[in-house]
């Protein structure tokens, strides 16, 4: 048996690739560079306060003072060092991208939210104490990813919330009180407020268009036919059994 066969090829499918990589290219480098700016402000802040040695307290959150309520908006803003800025620029860095990435409508809303969550919870629960840096906003960035992969499930999400529960799943253990000197009520309520921008914020971005197999695609309609025109097909036949000439019936 000696069958050929030639099926319709799109030409449009290469030029479409290309378009979605191009699209992805984009949306990587504004991931990157939006997520580098708000870092970059974050280091201006804290090296212009070092050179001029000002004043930040008044900045800082100063649970249950009414003074010290501004730092809902301010602290996370502030770092104590140089060692505890790096600490929050790596996850800040990694997790914001991503967010902008995956997930680029839902974050305006998302980071408002973890960061009003993150400075109004520690501010009502917090131990009396100044509490500052933004260690709350990415564990509430944190927790924001993976809750939305596992709601939304399509392709991108499932991706992320492995990487970013790869990479700092750790952060489960840190929203519990450990360590003296670190802000954990911060943590907590950061992840909350991820938690609950997730629920109320999983659909804001389109899903990805997926991609269909070969075996998804429906043939045409008019196509009834299982073989193309230009099929060639050789088939031995088999040949028809001789039979032996029959003479006239005597009665």
């Amino acid at each position: 048996m000696d069958i050929l066969r030639s099926g319709p090829v799109d030409l449009n499918a290469n030029l479409l690739a290309r378009r979605r990589a191009a699209e992805d290219r984009y949306r990587i480098g504004q991931a990157i560079g939006q997520t580098a700016i708000v870092l970059a402000l974050l280091w201006w802040i804290h090296i212009f306060r070092d050179i001029g040695a000002l004043q930040w307290r008044w900045a800082a959150i100063n649970p249950g003072v009414w003074s010290g309520l501004v730092g809902v908006l301010t602290a996370p803003l502030l770092h104590g060092s140089f060692a505890h800025l790096i600490s929050n620029t790596v996850p800040l860095a990694i997790l914001g991208s991503m967010a902008r990435y995956a997930y680029p409508r839902a974050l305006v809303w998302a980071l408002p939210t973890i960061w009003l969550f993150s400075g109004l919870g520690t501010w009502l629960f917090g131990r009396p104490s100044l509490h500052l840096g933004a260690s709350g906003v990415a564990h509430g960035l944190m927790f924001f990813l993976f809750v939305t992969g596992l709601m939304r499930r399509d392709r991108l999400a499932i991706v992320v919330a492995l990487i970013t529960f790869f990479l700092y799943g750790s952060m489960i253990w840190t929203i519990f009180p450990q360590e003296a000197g670190i802000s954990w009520e911060a943590h907590l309520f950061g992840a909350i407020g991820g938690v609950v921008a997730a629920l109320f914020l999983r659909n804001r971005d389109p899903l990805p268009i997926r991609a269909a197999y070969s075996w998804e695609i429906e043939p045409d309609d008019d196509d009834e036919s299982p073989w193309h025109a230009d099929e060639s097909i050789q088939d031995a036949q088999a040949p028809h059994p001789h039979l032996p000439e029959r003479g006239p019936t005597i009665h």
